[in-house]
């Protein structure tokens, strides 16, 4: 009997099994594919028997869960421990090609791996593994193909001992945290063929060397901190090159000399996104007959786009979005490029003119277009013949018209942004035929009627729906299906009314719900505590009433911030309602991740990544903070400003340790300032202004060292200030209207007698005449603190982004 030395089961669907032990004894393979590219295979601890496979020329236990770059999208569903990785090293010694992306190791390269001198092939994308680059690497001098993107490794300089890698032809080290200059000696890796340095903290100048290597056909420096004066020309020189990507250091790139370049490599892509372009598009990029990729955007482009440009006829994807260039252009010259997928004007001087127009027959595959800021006013008549669009962007226009119809019978549209155009008339109840729509942003218009009740029921693919800053009116929809994708619900500034729809219990990933602004009228919506992803309930400004309580338990996982602002609410503020704020109590920051919040738009050759923003106060000043799911997931905030609430504000509140802003001010609140919020210790900013407190202010808050926004403004407070460095940066403005208050801010002297809590100070809380304060517009007055009043209208940052199929070649 004849024993199989391969075998190959990539590709399959395994529904998360285990990989079985028996694996082991399948000791005569030499080659062994358990690799996958779908979400439904093998998961779980790699089996340490797989170590017994000892004459392994071949293992790849690949993951390949998602096909573009952002790592924070990829799922490890395999893991492997140090223990089985360094048995598995030192019994098969004859390994020619070991490739482990996506499985995650969570432990340093053992040093063992040094007994591989016969790797040619190794693939440690996305490992998780700690300590900087290893010089180890360098030993195994029969590598051709070395893949350490995004593997998790601490910040550290380029090794040196890779100079002995002379049989290299791929190198990727993109997002490897590697600092330090680019080193002159890479030129002795005379076989490279594809280098990323991509998306490092690289700093210096780009090395002459590098520019002489030959062999190079793909080159990534994007996204470091590279700098100097660079001459274009010199990398035109590169014979074999294909793929140049310069974007987003600090390059300044020269033109004068690449001009005159006689004979220009065979370029397929060449992105010199934000490099400090200046004068006209260079010329010479006209000559690149096989360009596909063209990224000029964030530039300092300037000029007339030439028409020369249109004769790329491989051209397809081009972006000219964010310069200076101007002029009139004709529709119909982008369409003379008859492979063009993708592109962007966006945010130019340009008018754009409707031309003799094209047959259907004669139109490019256009996927993605982006016209916003294109001084567009009227809808351009070729898009309702673009039967492929998937992602239209046409904001920040005059159109001062209704949508057309014919954008309704989009049937592939799944990214539709016509913000702040000026749009006119109803939303058409046709919106209901995009059943693949991902995201809709009609935001800032001046929209009228009712919102089709169909945008809840009639698909599982809606995510976003932007409404806000419109006419709108009348009820929300009333119906959302079971299995709803819905994440973002923004209606902010309309005039709707009635209740919210108990149906919204359907969205189970509904991360944000703002309806500010509005004339809704109905209870607590304690209902919302069961959705499992609400992290935003914004509801200021309407007619809310009655108790914030929960009749049954409403535990609200994983709420960030909660706005009841300016309503009608009263009754006291329960601890029980307090405690089911679990998430507001954790000191631990990777539970406050946005875990599933980046929406991902993928097409064959782009990526686009959608991220949540919200505009708040800080410091006065109104801020709008971007990339919420990234960078701002640590703000936690409640505010029920402008309410009636009576009663004591609860101790409990200190147990919510994670708060940054508390705003409890323009209420009904009586009694003491509770001791327990010396345990905020992440607390920026509180407002307990305008209500009917007394007692001293407790010493206890002095340990707040995060404070620096504090108002008690009138109260009936009494006693003296807290002295310490803290309370000393608060002016007097923060403890004005309490006349029992003495201290070097209200420049009263502290008598050394009993005080007793003055009477009479604030106005009746129930008169019809009570001026009620904004407290976003106090703060301001105060010009204190690092987190003031919120204002949750959310934006959005979009961020478009090429992806050339490069991380698993």
């Amino acid at each position: 009997m004849r024993l199989a030395h391969s075998l190959d089961l990539s590709d399959n669907d395994f529904n998360h099994s285990q990989i079985p032990s028996k694996i082991g004894n399948f000791s005569h393979l030499r080659y062994l594919n358990l690799s996958h590219a779908s979400e439904t295979t093998f998961s779980g601890e790699i089996p340490q028997e797989i170590s017994r496979l000892s004459n392994l020329l071949s293992l790849d236990l690949s993951s390949h869960t998602l096909s573009y770059p952002p790592d924070d999208a990829i799922i490890n569903q395999l893991q492997l421990s140090k223990s089985t990785l360094r048995s598995l090293v030192q019994n098969t010694v004859r390994l020619e090609k070991l490739h482990l992306s996506c499985v995650n190791i969570s432990a340093s390269v053992p040093d063992v791996l040094t007994k591989l001198t016969y790797l040619q092939s190794l693939n440690l994308f996305n490992c998780e593994l700690h300590g900087s680059i290893p010089s180890l690497f360098g030993k195994l001098n029969q590598l051709v193909h070395l893949n350490l993107l995004s593997s998790g490794f601490t910040i550290g300089t380029f090794p040196l001992s890779f100079v002995n890698l002379t049989k290299l032809s791929y190198l990727d080290l993109e997002r490897c945290n590697l600092t330090g200059e680019i080193p002159s000696w890479i030129m002795n890796l005379t076989s490279l063929d594809y280098l990323s340095l991509h998306n490092n903290t690289l700093h210096g100048e780009i090395p002459p060397s590098l520019v002489r290597m030959d062999n190079l056909a793909s080159l990534y420096l994007g996204f470091n901190r590279l700098q100097g004066k660079l001459e274009l020309g010199l990398f035109l020189r590169m014979r074999r090159l294909s793929t140049l990507d310069l974007s987003s250091n600090k390059l300044s790139l020269q033109n004068e000399k690449a001009s005159s370049n006689a004979s220009l490599p065979p370029l397929k892509v060449l992105n010199l996104e934000q490099c400090n372009l200046t004068g006209g598009i260079p010329t010479w990029i006209m000559n690149l007959t096989g360009l596909q990729w063209l990224g000029l955007q964030e530039n300092h482009l300037q000029g007339e786009i030439p028409h020369s440009l249109f004769t790329l006829e491989n051209l397809e994807n081009l972006s000219l979005s964010d310069n200076s260039l101007e002029g009139n252009l004709e529709y119909d010259m982008f369409l003379k490029l008859k492979m063009l997928k993708y592109l962007y004007l966006s945010n130019n001087k340009l008018s754009l003119l409707p031309g003799k127009g094209f047959s259907n027959g004669s139109l490019p595959p256009l996927e993605v277009l982006v016209l916003d800021s294109c001084n567009l006013v009227e809808f351009p008549p070729f898009l309702q013949d673009l039967d492929r669009l998937t992602f239209l962007v046409l904001s920040n226009n005059s159109f001062k018209s209704v949508i057309p119809n014919w954008i309704w019978r989009k049937k592939s549209l799944r990214s539709l942004f016509i913000s702040e155009s000026s749009l006119t008339g109803e939303i058409s109840p046709l919106i209901c035929n995009l059943k693949s729509l991902v995201l809709l942003d009609l935001a800032y218009n001046n929209l009228s009627g009712t919102i089709p009740s169909c945008l809840g029921s009639s698909s599982q693919s809606l995510q976003i729906i932007k409404l806000q800053g419109n006419k709108l009116f009348g009820h929300l929809p009333q119906t959302y299906v079971i299995g709803s994708a819905l994440k973002m619900i923004d209606v902010t500034d309309n005039n709707m009314q009635g209740e919210l729809p108990r149906e919204l219990v359907n969205c189970r990933r509904l991360e944000f719900l703002d309806v500010s602004y509005n004339k809704i009228n109905d209870s607590f919506p304690y209902w919302l505590g069961s959705l499992p992803e609400l992290k935003v309930i914004a509801l200021r400004f309407n007619e809310f009433h009655g108790a914030i309580n929960c009749p049954s338990i409403c535990t609200f996982p994983k709420l960030h911030i909660l706005d009841f602002s300016h309503n009608l609410f009263s009754g006291n503020l329960t601890p029980e309602m307090i405690k089911n704020l679990k998430s507001m109590t954790t000191s631990n920051r990777s539970q406050l991740l946005y875990e599933d919040s980046t929406i991902y738009f993928v097409g064959k050759d782009w990526l686009t990544r959608i991220f949540y923003s919200f505009t708040m106060s800080n410091k006065g000043v109104v801020t709008d903070y971007e990339q919420i799911q990234q960078t701002f997931y640590l703000m936690i905030a409640i505010d029920i400003s402008g309410n009636r609430i009576s009663g004591e504000i609860p101790s409990v509140l200190g147990d919510l340790k994670s708060l940054v802003l508390l705003n409890l001010s323009n209420n009904l609140f009586i009694g003491d300032i509770p001791s327990s919020f010396r345990k905020l210790s992440n607390l920026e900013a509180l407002d307990l202004s305008l209500n009917s407190l007394s007692g001293k202010i407790p010493r206890e808050l002095a340990e707040l060292t995060f404070l620096e926004f504090f108002n008690v403004s009138f109260n009936n407070l009494s006693g003296p200030l807290p002295e310490n460095k803290q309370f000393s940066t608060f002016e007097g403005n923060s403890f004005a209207g309490n006349q029992g208050l003495c201290g070097i801010q209200l420049k009263k002297k502290c008598e050394d007698s009993s005080w007793s809590s003055p009477t009479g100070l604030v106005s009746d809380h129930n008169s019809e005449s009570f001026i009620e304060f904004d407290w976003k517009i106090i703060l301001i007055g105060y010009g204190g603190g690092v987190v003031a009043g919120l204002v949750l209208g959310y934006a959005f940052g979009s961020d478009v982004l090429l992806w050339s199929k490069r991380i698993f070649k």
